[in-house]
């Protein structure tokens, strides 16, 4: 059964932008982890400021071996951290780790 985990990541009002483009800069870093199966980056449409981190996988073994691995650690670094240069300050004030699974619904 899909496992989803979200982290709902709050940042200050004008720093959503800057969120977005760096989930951009590292596009596709987990697409090839086994069991993962989706990713999607939800900005809010209302004034909340907390965007939603929405990613699925085949089993809840697939999410903590992707945690637990290099890729993890690598995936989570910035532009400027990989090519050996400081790492730039947090956009996030606060975030929080979701679980669900699918209990219903429908799909195309």
């Amino acid at each position: 059964m899909t496992v989803i985990k979200i982290n709902a990541i709050t940042v200050p009002s004008d720093s959503g932008d800057e969120l977005a483009q760096r989930f951009a800069a590292r596009a596709g870093a987990v697409d090839d982890q086994p069991g993962f199966e989706g990713f999607e980056l939800l900005k809010p449409t209302d004034d909340r400021t907390t965007w939603l981190v929405v990613t699925r996988w085949s089993d809840e073994e697939s999410f903590q071996s992707w945690v637990n691995s290099p890729a993890f650690g690598h995936g989570h670094r910035s532009e400027a951290e990989r090519s050996g240069g400081s790492a730039p300050a947090h956009v996030g004030v606060s975030s929080e780790l979701w679980s669900y699974e699918t209990a219903g619904g429908t799909s195309r």
